[in-house]
């Protein structure tokens, strides 16, 4: 059974266990953003053995995201969960050819602030404002190599052809 808090020690033991996420947290994840040549960053809440990957994820109009899914051995494990704290991001869903599928506008502000994708799913984001910032859920822990499955006929992160393929998909939102 807990005790009630009672003074200012039993606040401060509480307290330590919180991570804030605050206007200051998010603005130093945007700064980063804006100053990586991928024009997004993460801040992971998490620890990389966990089970559960908890993060921030900044990102500015211009990042290429490269469509990809996420699968794990159990199927039920492969949901990516996306809420928007601030800005607006525009979501892409593919089928196995790479045609769009569905669109949707995800905004902070808006009448759709969250999904949560399905195992298999291929998708790729759009940042339609500056200083986008999405909570991402997903499972854990993180493993680099497998992470995400690529879809082929995409180009790589980094290329003149990516800048012109997120400058199409952005088009689609105006």
């Amino acid at each position: 059974m807990s005790s009630p808090v009672t003074g200012a020690e039993d606040l401060a033991i509480i307290t330590s266990a919180v991570i804030p996420i605050d206007t200051d947290l998010l603005a130093a994840v945007c700064e980063a953003a804006a100053a990586s040549p991928r024009l997004r960053s993460n801040h992971n809440l998490h620890g990389l053995g966990d089970l559960v990957q908890r993060f921030l994820n900044a990102l500015q109009p211009g990042t290429y995201v490269r469509p990809h899914r996420h699968q794990r051995q159990d199927p039920a494990a492969g949901f990516e969960f996306v809420l928007v704290l601030q800005g607006s991001l525009g979501l892409l869903l593919l089928d196995a050819s790479g045609a769009v599928i569905e669109r949707r506008v995800i905004a902070a502000g808006g009448p759709l602030r969250g999904v949560e994708l399905a195992t298999g799913s291929y998708h790729t984001l759009v940042a339609l404002e500056p200083n986008t910032v999405m909570f991402e859920l997903k499972q854990g822990p993180y493993q680099p190599a497998s992470d995400k499955d690529f879809m082929a006929g995409f180009p790589l992160e980094g290329t003149p052809e990516a800048r012109l393929q997120e400058q199409a998909w952005r088009a689609m939102f105006s």
